[in-house]
């Protein structure tokens, strides 16, 4: 069977043998990598300093204070060609949304529709629509999110998050942040008592999300651009539809209506490490295990590194991986990351 490369990755075939080269060795100066070792690289590096430019740049090595280039721990270099790759493929995606004008084309035929009385009438694209059971709603918050350039505020009146919830919220809101746009969530204080909704808030704001809290009365509300605002049909009853309206006096009401609710509203708490952090938050053991996925090549060097024996770490690990709902280790490591642990 052939051994798998990094190409798909990015990494060309010689960075690729430096880099397994170093893992071999465990680290070489720069002038070492000049000629062909018995057991180094297929080829020589006729610039070495470039060689060392191009690994580093890739996350496959780092060089220390004295010069020597060492490898970095085989999960934690892929993890971040992973990042790196999907990186250059957002940014390509993103730059040919902007260059092709894609979004003003599709924005131009709902106003051209919205010119005419009949079609109006016809699709249901009136300044006020009603918008009946969960699906109808959960598909016009996507498209209002995915038009979404400036601002997006939202309450949350009882403050607690399903697992599902998140789950469906979360590509949606991060596509929000990697955007730049301003997010504003306004929480019932339920959040405060629930460990999952509060490991999720926060790490939205580790991303850049303004989150509070409120032990006041909220309204529901999604406002889009402060031009779009959805409320639902019966507050007591959510699963039954909501009001999506674009009157421009009305969207200025609920801003305002947000405005003061957010004003009497308190920051959300600061997350802690200690025993009050939580179910949904890992502990600080649990912390150092996941990062010890990254650079422990097995659970007894892993078990060694943490003071703690093989038997604790594994049962640590296999607890941690059905909390991220990660079928293999790696992935755990990269979900915890995503939600703000690591």
């Amino acid at each position: 069977m052939a051994q798998p490369d990094l190409e798909f990755l990015g990494v060309a075939p010689e960075d690729e043998e430096l880099y397994r080269f170093l893992l071999r060795t465990g680290g070489a100066e720069p002038g070492e990598l000049s000629g062909t070792p018995d057991d180094g690289p297929a080829g020589p590096a006729p610039d070495p300093g470039e060689a060392c430019r191009r690994i580093t740049g890739l996350g496959l090595a780092v060089e220390g204070t004295n010069g020597v280039l060492r490898p970095v721990p085989p999960a934690k270099a892929v993890e971040r060609l992973v990042e790196l790759r999907v990186k250059e493929r957002r940014e390509e995606l993103e730059g040919a949304v902007g260059s092709t004008g894609i979004v003003d084309s599709l924005l131009a035929e709902r106003e051209a529709g919205a010119l005419s009385g009949a079609a109006l009438a016809e699709r249901g694209g009136a300044p006020i629509q009603h918008l009946e059971g969960l699906d109808e709603v959960r598909a016009a918050i996507d498209e209002l999110t995915f038009f979404t350039r400036t601002e997006s505020l939202t309450t949350y009146p009882r403050g607690t998050l399903s697992p599902q919830g998140i789950a469906n919220s979360r590509a949606m809101d991060l596509r929000i942040l990697r955007r730049g746009i301003r997010m504003r969530t306004l929480m019932g204080s339920g959040a405060l008592d629930d460990p999952t909704t509060l490991a999720y808030l926060r790490e939205l704001a580790a991303k850049g999300a303004e989150i509070r809290v409120s032990h006041q009365p909220l309204e529901r509300v999604i406002i889009c651009d402060r031009a779009a605002a959805l409320t639902p049909i019966d507050p007591a009853n959510t699963a039954k539809g909501a009001i999506l309206t674009r009157e421009a006096g009305l969207v200025a009401a609920l801003v305002s209506l947000f405005e003061r609710m957010w004003d009497t509203a308190q920051e959300l708490p600061v997350g802690t490490d200690g025993p009050d952090a939580g179910d949904g938050l890992p502990t600080e053991i649990e912390r150092k295990i996941l990062k010890s996925l990254y650079a422990a090549d097995k659970d007894e060097s892993g078990a060694r590194d943490l003071g703690i024996s093989v038997r604790t770490y594994r049962k640590h690990v296999a607890a941690l991986m059905q909390r991220l709902d990660a079928t293999n280790r790696f992935q755990a490591a990269l979900l915890a990351r995503e939600r703000g642990w690591l």
